[in-house]
């Protein structure tokens, strides 16, 4: 096996669900039918958002970064699953394995905590609504997007060097189906207790306290729900707020399971069914969650459809 500095594969095989065949061809199925779903819905999604004026709010603002963040973190993995399932070549460049691990790790952790400012935006919308368009504001809305990227960049970065310099000791096999921090830190040999200490302190501020905070937000604005007199504003209320909570545990749930625990102690086959649900499923079903329970972007939907058509 060829290494890179004497330390590194030229390549890595990505295993997979190699010892159960019978697996592959009906998750290549699946994936080659859910990625296209995801891509189209999250881009009706940024399109009806941008192109209605009554969408331009602080709301679909950020509901616009989290369709472009899922548009992103399903591509930066579903074109290389594809590959390996529908192929006897498991393998993904070192180089590939490493851009991998970035945008996918800068997406996940910038989703994090975008999820968490979606909350406290409806935080304000609802228990503060008198203050809601003074509070947030197109500046501010801005500066916060912009932080929670810099976050989720730093983070995956500092993360993913780090884990990248852990010596292989002449492995270059991982039994993944994508080059994911906690399987690359179980793969490395030597003193790794650091690593596995460091990954296990950042994702606690990463997942444990956004997740906390949106918790919090959602029982204030459940008492603030139950106190509207309006049974048609309750109703509006619940609606819009059960559909971001949805979305907060169906990537959260997966995300604590990978990330708030020791990367020795995951079991085989844990990292290759959460990567394909919190990198295939929660992008898939988001813009679904959003647009079936959202009466504003039906409406948004429709009126964009109506204006194809009147073109044509």
């Amino acid at each position: 096996m060829a290494l890179i500095n004497g330390s590194h594969p030229e390549e890595f095989i990505l295993l997979g669900f190699a010892d159960r065949p019978w697996l592959e061809l009906p998750l290549f199925v699946i994936l080659l039918i859910t990625y296209p779903i995801a891509m189209l819905g999250n881009i009706i999604i940024i399109l009806v958002s941008r192109l209605d004026p009554r969408l331009h709010s602080p709301m679909y603002f950020f509901l616009t970064n989290l369709s472009f963040l899922d548009i992103c973190y399903t591509t930066s993995i579903v074109p290389q699953m594809l590959f390996n399932l529908g192929s006897s070549k498991k393998t993904i460049s070192y180089m590939g394995c490493a851009v991998q691990l970035y945008f996918f790790h800068i997406m996940g952790g910038t989703e994090c905590l975008l999820l968490g400012l979606m909350s406290f935006d409806r935080y304000v919308a609802i228990c503060r609504p008198l203050h809601y368009s003074l509070i947030m504001n197109q500046r501010l809305c801005i500066l916060l997007m912009c932080i929670v990227w810099l976050c989720g960049i730093t983070y995956a970065v500092s993360e993913a060097t780090v884990t990248l310099k852990l010596p292989l000791c002449g492995t270059n096999t991982l039994d993944h189906l994508v080059c994911e921090i906690p399987v690359l830190i179980k793969t490395a040999c030597g003193e790794k207790e650091a690593n596995e200490l460091t990954l296990s302190v950042v994702c606690i501020f990463m997942l444990a306290i956004p997740l906390c905070l949106i918790l919090a937000s959602y029982a204030s604005i459940g008492h603030a729900v139950l106190n509207i007199k309006s049974s048609e504003g309750r109703k509006k209320a619940f609606g819009t707020c059960s559909s971001h909570l949805i979305v907060v545990l169906l990537f959260y749930g997966p995300a604590i399971s990978m990330y708030l625990q020791p990367p020795s102690s995951i079991t085989r086959d844990q990292p290759k069914f959460m990567a394909l649900f919190y990198g295939v499923v929660t992008p898939t079903l988001n813009p679904f969650i959003y647009t079936l329970r959202n009466k504003d972007v039906k409406g948004a939907l429709g009126n964009l459809v109506r204006s194809i058509f009147r073109l044509k």
